[in-house]
């Protein structure tokens, strides 16, 4: 368990809307309170990305999940308890969420974390996190903290201590969806 002084203090920053840069159980990201509007816009400037193309959220349990999508298919209940890598889901209808993040089709991308400190993280704070990789987008994702470029770590609130001396080069989650007839689609593997 991480300790509770360091994550009220990231919690604070995510409560004033603030963004973070922290390790999360795939590749070092950029977060924010996936609940608040004005900080998800702040992330978009950050990155330089088109409103379109939208974020991941992060979750830190099945019943976190069930708060922010209509349903989740005994499929996919199953396979996040057995799936060995991250694997983030495309959820068909989202709800509590704002608009920004939300698919035109009302789709949302969602990920039970399985790292203990994003777990504790998301526990803490109550609410999920936007997670997106510490990049410009277009740019390749920093494959760990020493990869994440100066106008990333200037442009963030708050950047977690945790793992940043990790030389292990981390990878995106595994990608899936639903298809009409129930089947999973890869989109990434």
């Amino acid at each position: 368990m991480v300790k509770n002084y360091i994550l009220t203090d990231i919690t604070d920053v995510l409560v004033k809307g603030g963004l973070l840069l922290f390790p999360t159980d795939t590749i070092w990201g950029i977060g924010c309170d996936a609940t608040n509007d004005e900080a998800i816009r702040k992330i978009y400037t950050l990155k330089k990305r088109d409103l379109s193309q939208k974020f991941i959220i992060l979750v830190d349990s099945l019943d976190m999940l069930r708060n922010y999508v209509q349903e989740v298919p005994p499929k996919i209940d199953n396979l996040l308890l057995y799936h060995e890598r991250p694997l983030t889901v495309i959820y068909e209808k989202a709800k509590n969420l704002p608009d920004i993040l939300i698919s035109e089709d009302g789709s949302i991308a969602i990920r039970v974390v399985v790292d203990d400190f994003c777990k504790d993280l998301i526990h803490q704070f109550g609410k999920p996190i936007v997670a997106t990789s510490a990049n410009v987008s277009g740019s390749p994702f920093p494959p760990n903290f020493g990869g994440i470029s100066s106008e990333i770590i200037q442009g963030v609130d708050y950047v977690v201590k945790n793992k940043q001396n990790s030389k292990v080069a981390g990878q995106p989650s595994v990608l899936i969806k639903l298809s009409e007839k129930g089947e999973l689609i890869f989109l990434r593997e």
